[in-house]
């Protein structure tokens, strides 16, 4: 059956330009699987994310022939800002001259600030006709169009976990592009933009975390110093060099004396402001080959990589002038004591860490009449292995009471009679025999023990004044305090359950501190000596004369006796200059109405010249030297005798 010819035409008619829609449709599908294609490839190979953002906007106008693209961010500032991170095939000084927002108002009307602000594609926007750019604020962009060349319009948004992060837009010549299955494709590209995005912030933070861990391994977090696993590794290289190119190296050994009675009596927070305070001066010496780092809890060392003997002695020189002004730290000025130990390589070691140990061990050597530093020697890592050694054997005496109460009488002058005695520990170490006192004093301060050697004097003296009080015999048995233990918190409270423990009368147990132990911090001694003066035992300033203390402070305080140190007493009678301080010290004493006691009394000639003075009492080797508490009562009866026959 024929048709007519105009129907024939009509149907070829429509058949092409049904054959072109399904040619522009493939053509645009071609070209954003195209696009979908060379934006994957971009998202393998970026490493950063402006490059990526960048590099997928030159694909999609490159690769993808669409006219502009371009990815813009939200801002959560007050206007809901736009920022253009990147734009190809538009001006983006321009587009960021217009303020357009994402909030939702007039200014926020654009396919980007839609697509933020909905979270939802706008798609096929076109630039001319579109009712939402006929409006005069969008007039510069519609200009911008026409002068780019692009008609429409689409932003797809970019959501990174789980919230818009901003949005991808695209421009296209075609006022018509950007059809079904188009966007389905290109939605797909954002979303793969947004997955890469979401990746290169993860590996970032990933990274960050890696140098954080990596930071913490090797680094002080309160100093900001390398620590001492980077040190070590350091010095290892710094050997290794040093051997292949036939030179020698330095490692000097920093320690902070006081540390621990500064955390202990000012706080940790003081205590790490004066670590913080000394590295910055120490840093500031540094040549750049240098390494100064943190290796312990008070100490720092320093990595020479290039000198000998001569060049560490300059350096610790510098060291010490530089830590040599006091640091304020809550509000006092403190002084950092620092003392200096010196390693070299080759001749102490070979090895990094034997090096380290040995400047360490140096510094135990180190102090101000030498200049603050030492260099290590052969004997001294086996002298500090004995203290170690010691150390510990200390401890275990505290624990089970393995040490022994002495104690050396007190006699007074005019009437020869006993008044007391002053407790004194003693150590019989079990390999070593008998220990000098002030070795094994030094000892307990060093490792920490001079609170449990305070508290074992402590339970010791109680104990035997209750064992002399059921005997009958009411002596006075005085205990020495250290600074650590007169500014401990708990001390009063401590002393106070002895008391009621033992059932002990006040006057029963003295307590002496040297002058220069109050001398430390006035106001926190005032405030110990008070206390315990209200529990009514008798104070004796010890060592009277050598901690320069003022006048009006010693007036302030509630002490009842003070000691004239042995330094001045024994050589009395043959020095002018010591007999003028002993006499000096016992007027000063009676005119603030206190006790005068004469340590060092060792001979006649002393006594005698004491009694003339009309100092109230005597302690020293003329009355007795010190003797195990259980034979003090022996001791008094001869003494009585004697003082008999001589009367």
């Amino acid at each position: 059956m024929g048709y007519p010819a105009s129907e024939s035409n009509k149907d070829r008619s429509n058949a092409a330009a049904t054959n072109e829609e399904l040619l522009t449709k493939f053509e645009r599908v071609t070209r954003a699987l195209r696009t979908l294609s060379a934006g994957n490839h971009t998202l393998l190979h970026a490493s950063q994310e402006q490059e990526l953002l960048y590099d997928m906007c030159q694909v999609i106008v490159e690769k993808g022939d669409y006219r502009t693209a371009a990815v813009a961010y939200a801002e959560h500032d007050e206007d809901k800002s736009i920022h253009l991170m990147v734009s190809i095939g538009a001006d983006k000084d321009f587009i960021e001259a217009l303020h357009y927002t994402w909030a939702d108002t007039e200014m926020g009307r654009t396919a980007a600030a839609t697509a933020i602000r909905t979270g939802q594609p706008c798609v096929g926007r076109h630039i001319l006709t579109d009712p939402v750019y006929a409006t005069p604020a969008y007039a510069p962009l519609r200009e911008n169009a026409l002068k780019s060349g692009f008609a429409a319009v689409s932003a797809f948004p970019l959501r990174v976990d789980g919230e818009v992060l901003g949005a991808l837009v695209m421009g296209a010549i075609e006022s018509d592009a950007f059809d079904e299955e188009e966007v389905k494709l290109l939605s797909e590209l954002a979303d793969d933009l947004a997955y890469g995005i979401a990746n290169l912030r993860m590996r970032i933070k990933h990274q960050e975390a890696e140098a954080t861990i990596a930071r913490l391994a090797y680094y002080d977090p309160l100093t900001e110093l390398p620590n001492r696993t980077f040190l070590l590794e350091r010095l290892q290289e710094a050997i290794h060099t040093a051997k292949q190119q036939h030179r020698a190296l330095a490692l000097l050994h920093l320690n902070i004396g006081r540390f621990r009675e500064i955390n202990q009596i000012l706080g940790y927070r003081a205590g790490d402001q004066l670590l913080q305070q000394l590295a910055q001066r120490l840093t500031k010496i540094l040549k750049e080959s240098d390494i100064l780092a943190r290796v312990g809890e008070n100490e720092f060392a320093l990595l020479l990589p290039r000198g000998g003997a001569d060049y560490a002695i300059q350096v610790a020189q510098q060291m010490v002038r530089a830590l040599h002004d006091p640091v304020e730290v809550a509000g006092l000025m403190v002084d950092s004591r620092a003392s200096i130990g010196i390693a070299l390589y080759p001749g102490h070691a070979t090895e990094a860490d034997i090096l380290l140990r040995r400047a360490n061990v140096a510094t135990h050597y180190a102090s101000p009449a030498r200049g603050g530093y030492a260099f290590y020697t052969g004997g001294q890592e086996q002298e500090c292995t004995r203290r170690l050694s010691l150390m510990g054997d200390l401890r275990q005496a505290i624990e089970q009471n393995e040490l022994l109460l002495y104690c050396q009488p007190k006699v007074d002058i005019a009437s020869r009679r006993v008044c007391g005695a002053e407790a004194l520990v003693r150590w019989q170490h079990p390999v070593h025999g008998m220990l000098p006192t002030m070795e094994f004093i030094k000892l307990a301060e060093h490792a920490g023990l001079i609170t449990p050697l305070t508290n074992w004097m402590l339970d010791a003296a109680f104990s035997q004044s209750y064992v002399w009080n059921e005997a009958g015999l009411e002596r006075p048995l005085s205990v020495n305090l250290s600074a650590h233990d007169l500014y401990h918190p708990l001390l009063v409270d401590r002393i106070q359950g002895l008391f009621s423990t033992w059932g002990i009368r006040p006057e029963f147990i003295q307590f002496e501190l040297t002058e220069s132990t109050l001398m430390e911090d006035p106001m926190g001694a005032l405030e110990t000596l008070t206390k315990l003066k209200k529990i009514g035992t008798r104070l004796f300033i010890d060592d009277f004369g050598t901690g320069y203390s003022s006048l009006s402070y010693l007036q302030r305080l509630p002490v009842d006796s003070i000691k004239i140190d042995q330094s001045f007493v024994m050589p009395m009678v043959v020095s002018n200059d010591s007999a003028v301080i002993v006499r000096s010290a016992i007027e000063l004493g009676h005119n603030l109405d206190l006790e005068v006691v004469a340590e060092g009394v060792d001979n006649q000639a002393v006594w005698d010249s004491l009694a003339t003075l009309r100092c109230d009492v005597a302690q020293g080797y003329l009355v007795s030297m010190p003797m195990p508490v259980e034979q003090f009562s022996n001791w008094e009866s001869e003494w009585v005798g004697m003082s008999a026959h001589a009367g």
